[in-house]
């Protein structure tokens, strides 16, 4: 059976257009990346145990701080590059990115030092277009934006995002 994840999709409508909030992971390792680098807010989970709306909300929550409310549009379960199947919903809202708030994660750095180091799991969060968001966004997580225009009916370019990152 293929891990799963679940995530939220947060959206707005702008004078020209959608825009979605996306996380940019925390650590060192993403500490330099960008384009490519960037996600849904999401998490793993066990289908037997956890329903995975529950969980896109925790998880959504848990990343940024930001309890999220209001109708949720389901858009899709997308297998990603690693076999991961990542199921997300979307929904209408708004808030200001330099105020979100992530869990944290501990790991030893530098590594083979011995020293443990706690980071955000999610270091920054930014609002961008439908265009922008195509370029930032993880390649295996653009799907959830085409789905996304085509359910609010908006147009969203394919972008050529050859980068790994995380799903």
């Amino acid at each position: 059976m293929p891990r799963t994840s679940a995530g939220l999709l947060m959206y707005r409508r702008a004078s020209d257009g959608l825009e979605v909030l996306l996380v940019h992971p925390g650590g060192p390792f993403w500490a330099k990346k960008d384009a490519g680098s960037w996600s849904i807010p999401k998490g793993e989970y066990d289908p037997s145990v956890e329903n995975p709306l529950d969980v896109a909300r925790r998880e959504f929550e848990e990343e940024t701080g930001i309890p999220p409310s209001g109708e949720f549009l389901e858009l899709a379960a997308i297998k990603q590059p690693s076999g991961k199947v990542i199921t997300v919903w979307a929904f209408e809202g708004d808030c200001d990115p330099d105020a979100i708030r992530s869990n944290t994660f501990t790991i030893e750095w530098p590594p083979k030092s011995g020293k443990q180091r706690e980071f955000p799991e999610v270091d920054r969060a930014g609002w961008f277009d439908l265009a922008a968001a195509a370029g930032k966004i993880n390649r295996g997580q653009l799907g959830f934006l085409q789905k996304l225009a085509e359910v609010l009916d908006a147009e969203v370019p394919v972008a050529d995002a050859d980068q790994p990152g995380p799903d």
